[in-house]
């Protein structure tokens, strides 16, 4: 078949085109930029645009089908092509169902920690060498694409995003999967610019949550009063399961996971993991994988890409990075690391990189969200404030809004570079938090400067 991929450079997209292409497709996309790893990856399978920008003379009766990232906007000239020549368009959660039509499906969605939980199955089913296809944000150790569809899988692990699924489709990515198996792990605002209101933010999961068919199973985290009350609701012939963190201690930094016949070692930790462990265990117990193969699995389980992925780790100083940019996101993570290292002191940054953060009707929701940081610096480029045709953002609003004692906002990532080599960095940790690059931050630099003063 003869695929084009408009907005080819997205985190799935790239993955989509790159699958297609191993399918012995015929590929082609287009984008107005691409970064790495998306670029390198384009690349090493002959698929990187030649030259960046929308090519309406792409666009040819010939092709079978155009797939649209939601990058493209509606007006974009591939796009309207597309449309006049009446041409098969999908966007890329309605391409996914097509190609997973006749397989059990499993969708993990949530504010938060969907591609962990995601990611945890993935390697669970991974390790007892199980056939199945999958879709994630962040891929874990031993796999080298975030996406595999397959002809033969009899099961798909799909993480399922709230956001919309095309310029010309508004429908939340995770209804065109039509689940078998649901999962949601917690309900937090986000994604102002096309979820106005909290009650808006809401609505999606409850549809998702109705859309469990009969004999279907809806799995829900206990620990959030929003999908406590989406569980409350009655629906005929479905099986409700509620869930919490998976029973855990903390033993001079290192996280246990205990059941009644042995005491686990893992290699994650954070209660919101615990909650994630717990989460995968009943997705996978539903699937056919028993309590103690799965907890056998899970203790080698090391964490999706940037999801408190260790950058460095030298004597009393350890360097996480993580996705985090949402206040549930940013709390659960500050608060995982300073409870894991209790003695030591935490030194956190976050930059404001999405248009719900960089917004100043969403700021109040960030107030009290970095308590677990001793001291704490917020970043943000007022260049993406432009760009996402946002109001200028003054840092006295930012420091008002965080409402914590020792905050420091700034704008220059040099500035911000400088602050952090001035510290004394014994017996302190750092964690940087982003859903952006800190402006193409190189963080191993970072580590190796840090470290070379603790020597």
């Amino acid at each position: 078949m003869r695929i084009h991929f408009i907005a080819t450079g997205g985190t799935i997209m790239h993955n989509l085109a790159i699958d297609a292409h191993l399918k012995g497709n015929q590929v082609t996309g287009s984008d107005d930029e691409i970064f790495d790893p998306a670029s390198a990856r384009l690349q090493k399978y002959g698929l990187l645009p030649k030259e960046f920008g929308w090519f309406p003379e792409k666009i040819t009766e010939d092709l079978d089908q155009v797939i649209v990232g939601m990058h493209a906007r509606s007006d974009n000239p591939e796009l309207l092509k597309a449309q006049a020549l009446n041409l098969k368009i999908y966007s890329f959660p309605e391409y996914i169902y097509e190609q997973s039509e006749d397989k059990q499906r499993v969708v993990i969605a949530g504010s938060h920690g969907k591609t962990t939980i995601t990611a945890m199955i993935m390697h669970v089913l991974n390790y007892y060498h199980r056939k199945f296809d999958y879709l994630v944000g962040a891929a874990p150790e031993g796999f080298e694409q975030n996406i595999r569809l397959s002809n033969d899988s009899p099961v798909i692990i799909l993480e399922g995003d709230e956001y919309l699924s095309a310029p010309f489709d508004p429908t939340p990515k995770f209804l065109h999967y039509r689940h078998h198996i649901g999962v949601i792990s917690g309900i937090a605002w986000d994604h102002i610019n096309v979820f106005p209101t909290f009650d808006d933010y809401i609505e999606p999961f409850e549809q998702f949550a109705d859309n469990t068919p009969k004999a279907g199973a809806l799995i829900l985290s206990q620990d959030d009063s929003l999908t406590s009350v989406i569980g409350a609701k009655d629906r005929e012939d479905v099986t409700q399961i509620s869930y919490q963190a998976i029973p855990h201690k903390v033993i001079d930094g290192q996280t246990y996971l205990t059941t009644k016949e042995q005491k686990l070692a893992l290699q994650i930790f954070g209660e919101h993991n615990m909650r994630n462990i717990s989460a995968a265990l009943q997705v996978c117990k539903r699937i056919g994988i028993k309590d103690n193969d799965f907890y056998q699995a899970i203790s080698s389980f090391k964490g999706a890409a940037r999801r408190l992925e260790k950058v460095a780790d030298y004597q009393d100083f350890v360097f996480f990075k993580d996705f985090a940019h949402a206040p549930s996101k940013l709390m659960a993570t500050t608060t995982a690391v300073k409870k894991q290292f209790i003695d030591r002191k935490l030194v956190a940054c976050l930059e404001l990189h999405s248009y719900s953060s960089l917004n100043k009707a969403f700021l109040a929701q960030y107030q009290g969200t970095f308590n677990a940081a001793d001291r704490a610096f917020i970043y943000f480029n007022p260049q993406n404030l432009t760009q996402k045709r946002l109001d200028t953002l003054d840092k006295a609003e930012i420091s008002k809004a965080f409402e914590h004692d020792n905050l420091t906002v700034i704008e220059e990532i040099d500035e911000l570079k400088q602050e952090l080599f001035k510290i004394n960095w014994s017996n302190k940790n750092l964690l940087m938090m982003s859903s952006g690059n800190f402006n193409n931050l190189d963080f191993t630099e970072v580590a190796k400067k840090i470290i070379s003063t603790l020597k």
